[in-house]
């Protein structure tokens, strides 16, 4: 149990006690003194109760999955200063604000940028990123763990225990992995796509 759940499960018990004893102790029993001795259990039975939802509704702090790979940054050097801030800026917030360990934007056979915990391969792109591709939409695996083609994420880090794909178009991908299974929020998912978007417009200017 949590500590600060302990603390009002105590209170909430105290509360109870201390009532009981009032009225065994006191001289004559009134109005007054049952209203507030209702008002006083009400007051306990309902701490106690917070405490049982606290435990209850309250995220357990999962252990971090050992990703395999090392922390790195490699970025293409062929690209202008527009698209590398971009690049820097986007993967950063990725790697800080959620639960990601790694990331790459692969665009056009290359890879713009790997970041996080990431592997010496290069990525290529396989049967899920084609899926992705296929649909236009984001792909989320919420737990690789029994993922048969797992291994096409090797090229980003090992082991990865969720991922996230998010077609460029029919030019490349973002593909995020996660630190635990179903690390990822729908929020993630969105500011993925809306940071998606703003990037296939980017580099469309800048490559065409």
């Amino acid at each position: 149990m949590y500590k600060a759940s302990k603390i009002v499960l105590t209170f909430g018990i105290l509360i109870i006690l201390l009532s009981l004893i009032n009225v065994i102790y006191s001289p004559a029993i009134t109005s007054e003194l049952l209203r507030a001795e209702v008002l006083a259990s009400v007051s306990g039975v309902g701490l106690i109760l917070i405490s049982f939802l606290w435990e209850e509704f309250k995220p357990l702090n999962k252990n971090k999955s050992l990703v395999g790979g090392k922390e790195g940054l490699v970025i293409i050097e062929d690209i202008n200063v527009d698209i590398k801030y971009e690049l820097g800026w986007g993967t950063q917030l990725f790697l800080t604000a959620t639960a990601a360990c790694s990331i790459v934007v692969y665009w056009e056979g290359n890879e713009l940028i790997k970041r996080g915990i990431i592997s010496n391969n290069k990525f290529v792109p396989g049967p899920t990123c084609n899926r992705a591709t296929q649909k236009n939409k984001l792909i989320s695996l919420v737990n690789t763990k029994f993922y048969p083609d797992k291994i096409e994420f090797e090229g980003l880090a090992k082991n990865l225990p969720a991922v996230l794909i998010y077609p460029l178009k029919e030019s490349g991908y973002i593909v995020v992995g996660g630190w635990n299974e179903r690390c990822f929020t729908k929020s993630d998912e969105i500011w993925l796509s809306g940071w998606a978007n703003r990037l296939i417009e980017l580099l469309n200017k800048k490559f065409s």
